[in-house]
């Protein structure tokens, strides 16, 4: 695509997004009290907002021209944020984290693949060096410390001479023998052959049959062919079948690449022209247009000191560094509106004197009714309103600044989409007022003393200025001296960075991304839900909740600071099922760092309650300063264990117990750092402390048939196998109900070996080849779903949505029996 069709896109998406602010601002205003047409309208905008942030996340990625570059990155992470939270105001209406929007994707006529929300490549593109240079000394630790030496799967033995030389023998006779046996029975079949003929006696065969034999084979042979040929046209035709190059890359995906690659480099290109011409564009400015500058801001003090002499009789006092200087004064303002804000706030001043004196026996009234009000309001049920967003007027911003510079801006001489030096002059001229207008400050302010001494002799009361900043300095001593000293001050991060990876603490992720979680959608789940009965979640709507909940707030840090903060997450769900790798995904996707605390791994380390707190200690301060960060925390079950077993006493594994509230609270919005917690057996633990420390709770389901179908699919593939019509995915896919995806994936490992894989020319696979691996392994059972089910039941947000639904069923009987007692009463007077 050219710069014109991704300008053509920026500009169609950003029309889409100011519809929408215009609707979201008209029903934010507007009380609502049916729960489905709420839910329905924050699903809706949900939706369109996630589309919206695909098209800008394309646009961003593609982009070449620096400036636009800047305001798309603005409003893309302001979309994101309002996706987060109007995700937040849905799982507080519905009390679940799962939602089923298959009745809208129809009405907006979408897919709904289109649901699945995109991550920005921008995460990993901007910090990829520093990414790349961080990887290599880990690296270089692990091999150091003999970490990072991996055990071979099959390890090599070594044996004596004579044994080797014995086995080379053995080979080497068997192979001859072989040879021998294939000779001696062709002679044999010759022998065979000669010995029919002389019983049968020598018939010379008819040259006409021979030939109609062999066009009678041929032609079968030729029909067959063509037959074969035609039903797999007509599947293509019917798209029950791919076409034969759909799995091949096309020379038009190639190119495409390629062109992007390019785009990369003219990006990095025109951003450092862009730098650059902010440097020169400015000091230019500085030589040219700085000394006007300066002597138009102190003729105009100087009126204002004059205006105010005659106006109030005194000069004035001068704006101080802290409340913004002059700037206060002269901001967009002329002569005649700054004479009136000195009569104004003269008046105002007096009115405020006379308030304070009045107010003073009234307090105690107001308090009163404001409490009367608020029950009031209370009593009434006005209805639900949607919280305030912290992103709308972000969007709603950039929307203007949008609308005001690029809508109709006339690009014709910009062809390479470079930077617009007169955009840039625009801003350097008021960075360069503001910074004239300190100096300006320091020497009016100088100047004003000086009018004061000579005109009304009066000192100017300086003392009053110096105690407030000496009492500020003993304020912000006192504070520093209340917080923790930092028992590893004389240590470098660099130093810490070692030690934890040579003690196994921080420890390199693997490199998965997130869509090799594979899975599909639960298509029928609104439908469930309507018949009162709680579907499973699919696979990919726990690819969702990882996106929503932990790469998109770790990849941005404005999206961080404001969206609705989750500090930590816990997937719990069977072995097998893909929690570790999520970890390692949401480490990849963001390029953060991966930190172990799970109770197998500090085992031993750091004993005691101060080395403890050594250990967190560190590990904090690694994570907030190398940030963004994931401490993991596996089978975390045993921090929060019943009963400790007697085999694991010696484990310690509740270290943990009390610290990690602790670490929560420590955790600010500016700390890109997640907490994640990953059990398959979370009924061993005790369940109010595991729910306090884990914000989020997501459940990890086995995956369901259309899942199983994809993961089949996509597992033979990656290993090298191909998919041919005597190979029954479906088969494969019912058959394996209850097994995970590590199950399918040893399975596929074990019969795909490379001989295998060579044969599959002349010998297809086939299902039956897949099931004997699968009788040695023991499937996900029905009771022990059934357990996880009754365990999520307990937690929290479950125990809501359970009281919720109870009430909304009273209700609904109580409204029945009404409706029914109205009717007996008209019949009654009717008769």
């Amino acid at each position: 695509m050219s710069n014109a069709m991704y300008n053509k896109m920026w500009h169609q998406t950003q029309e889409a997004l100011s519809s929408l602010l215009d609707k979201e601002s008209e029903k934010m205003m507007e009380p609502q009290r049916n729960q489905v047409f709420i839910f329905q309208m924050l699903a809706t905008f949900y939706i369109k907002y996630v589309q919206i942030f695909r098209n800008l996340e394309n646009v961003y990625d593609q982009m070449v021209h620096p400036q636009k570059r800047i305001l798309i990155r603005k409003l893309l992470d302001g979309v994101m944020g309002r996706i987060l939270e109007l995700k937040n105001e849905m799982v507080e209406l519905e009390l679940t984290e799962f939602h089923y929007l298959d009745d809208i994707l129809q009405d907006l006529k979408l897919v709904p693949q289109q649901l699945d929300i995109p991550i920005p490549k921008y995460f990993l593109k901007e910090r990829l060096e520093a990414i790349k240079g961080r990887e290599k000394i880990l690296a270089q630790l692990l091999a150091d410390s003999g970490l990072g030496v991996t055990e071979e799967k099959y390890p090599v033995k070594p044996i004596p001479l004579e044994e080797a030389v014995k086995l080379i023998q053995v080979a080497e006779r068997a192979r001859q023998g072989r040879l021998r046996a294939m000779f001696m029975k062709q002679i044999y079949l010759q022998e065979f052959r000669a010995m029919q003929a002389r019983l049968l006696g020598e018939r010379v065969a008819d040259v006409g049959t021979a030939a109609l034999c062999i066009q009678k084979v041929w032609r079968g042979f030729h029909q067959c062919k063509r037959t074969e040929r035609e039903r797999e046209e007509e599947m293509i035709f019917l798209g029950m079948n791919p076409p034969p190059l759909f799995n091949e890359v096309s020379a038009a995906l190639i190119q495409a690449d390629r062109v992007s690659h390019l785009r990369d480099e003219v990006q990095v290109k025109h951003e450092e022209e862009y730098r650059d011409a902010l440097v020169t564009i400015k000091d230019d400015l500085k030589l040219i247009e700085g000394p006007d500058i300066k002597e138009n801001l102190q003729d105009e003090i100087r009126r204002w000191f004059i205006e105010c002499r005659n106006l109030t009789g005194t000069f004035p006092n001068y704006p101080t560094e802290e409340e913004g200087g002059s700037a206060i004064i002269f901001s967009n303002k002329t002569r005649q509106q700054v004479i009136e804000d000195i009569i104004a706030s003269q008046e105002e001043e007096e009115k405020t004197k006379k308030k304070k004196e009045e107010e003073k026996p009234k307090k105690g009234k107001k308090g009163k009714e404001k409490k009367e009000t608020k029950e009031k309001n209370k009593d009434e049920g006005d209805g639900w309103q949607m919280s305030p967003s912290v992103f709308l007027h972000t969007m709603q911003e950039g929307n203007d600044v949008y609308k005001d510079l690029w809508k109709n801006k006339d690009e014709s001489w910009n062809v390479p989409q470079g930077y617009d030096p007169e955009l840039i002059k625009a801003d350097k001229r008021k960075e360069l007022e503001s910074e004239i207008r300190l100096q300006v400050d320091e020497l009016m302010r100088q100047e004003l003393k000086n009018l004061k001494l000579a005109v009304n002799r009066e000192m100017e009361l300086s003392g009053k200025t110096g105690r407030k900043k000496g009492s500020k300095e003993k304020d912000k001593k006192r504070k520093v001296g209340k917080k923790d000293k930092d028992p590893t001050a004389d240590r470098t991060i660099e130093s810490l960075y070692k030690e934890l990876v040579e003690e196994g603490l921080l420890i390199q992720a693997l490199k998965v991304n997130l869509s090799d979680y594979i899975g599909d959608y639960s298509y029928l789940g609104s439908t469930l839900r309507q018949m009162s009965t709680e579907p499973m979640p699919s696979l990919l709507d726990v690819r969702q909740l990882i996106t929503l909940y932990g790469i998109l707030p770790l990849g941005s840090e404005a999206v961080h600071e404001k969206a609705p903060l989750v500090k930590s997450l816990l997937l719990a769900g069977p072995s097998g099922v893909g929690k570790k790798l999520l970890v390692h995904a949401i480490c990849t996707e963001t390029g953060a760092n991966l930190f172990d605390l799970s109770a197998a791994n500090i085992a031993g380390k750091y004993p005691g309650k101060s080395g403890l707190q050594m250990m967190l200690h560190m590990v904090l301060k690694v994570a907030r300063q190398l940030q963004p960060s994931v401490v993991w925390i596996g089978d975390t079950e045993k921090t929060f264990y019943k009963k400790v077993p007697n085999a694991e006493k010696k484990m310690e594994p509740k270290r943990l117990k009390k610290q990690l509230p602790k670490i929560l609270k420590l955790l600010k919005p500016d700390d890109r750092i997640l907490i994640v917690g990953t059990t398959q057996r979370p009924f061993d633990a005790e369940l109010q402390p595991l729910c306090k420390v884990y914000q989020k709770i997501i459940l990890v389901p086995r995956p369901d048939y259309a899942s199983r179908h994809v993961l089949w699919k996509e597992i033979i593939q990656r290993h090298g196998g191909v998919i041919t019509g005597a190979l029954s995915v479906s088969c494969l896919a019912k058959i394996t109900d209850g097994f995970t995806q590590g199950h399918i994936v040893q399975v596929v490992k074990e019969v795909l070996t490379e001989r295998r894989i060579r044969q599959q020319s002349h010998k297809p696979l086939t299902a039956l080849e897949f099931i004997p691996p699968l009788t040695s392994m023991s499937p996900v059972y029905q009771e022990e779903e059934e357990s996880f089910k009754d365990w999520y039941a307990k937690t929290p947000m479950s125990k809501k949505r359970a009281l919720a639904l109870t009430g909304d069923n009273k209700e609904n009987e109580k409204d029945k029996g009404k409706e029914k007692e109205k009717k007996g009463i008209k019949e009654k007077k009717k008769k």
